[in-house]
């Protein structure tokens, strides 16, 4: 929901803080803010790893919704200053990639949907072995709206258990790549 749609759901419902007194109501009226982490290894070396966490490498393992249409390069490419945009649902989303980094193993996003939330999702990679990568992802999300603090509460705590979707996800595409190399 835009956070117009959210707040007038909230004042319909009473979740708003009516009735509250002032001092509860303006603490409830504060903006969500979320952080959240996950950790899994990629059996994969850090090279083909990091090309895994561009927003065009994900559409090997990010599922169907992970549709990425770019603004900024044209043709699309995986570079740090990339501009795109993501269909969730209603919902349209803008990201830029602020650190693409393969070689030294960060990706950072900044994604925001006008008028409800920012999130910044930032990815770095270790080298466990020759042929394994940590992964840790950290995602940090920030209502614009107050109408908006269930959703960023709701997304926090999807995004702490991600980490094994993620792993199972990438290992699938890496297993589809050897196939079709075979």
């Amino acid at each position: 929901m835009n956070a117009t749609k959210l707040l007038s759901f909230a004042l319909a419902t009473g979740a708003a803080g009516l009735g509250q007194p002032a001092a509860s109501a303006q603490a409830a009226a504060s903006p969500a803010h979320v952080r959240n982490s996950f950790q899994f290894v990629v059996p994969a070396p850090l090279g083909r790893a990091a090309g895994l966490f561009g927003p065009e490498g994900e559409r090997c393992w990010a599922g169907p919704h992970w549709n990425p249409e770019f603004l900024h390069p044209q043709p699309a490419q995986d570079i740090e200053g990339a501009v795109f945009t993501v269909q969730h649902g209603p919902h349209k989303s803008v990201w830029v990639n602020t650190v693409f980094d393969p070689a030294g193993g960060r990706m950072q996003y900044v994604s925001f949907i006008p008028d409800a939330l920012v999130s910044t999702v930032d990815v770095r990679l270790s080298t466990l072995t020759p042929s394994t990568t940590k992964v840790e992802v950290i995602y940090v999300r920030t209502a614009l709206d107050a109408a908006a603090n269930e959703d960023v509460i709701a997304m926090g705590k999807r995004d702490a258990g991600n980490g094994a979707e993620w792993q199972k996800a990438i290992e699938d595409c890496l297993a589809a790549e050897q196939r079709h190399e075979h």
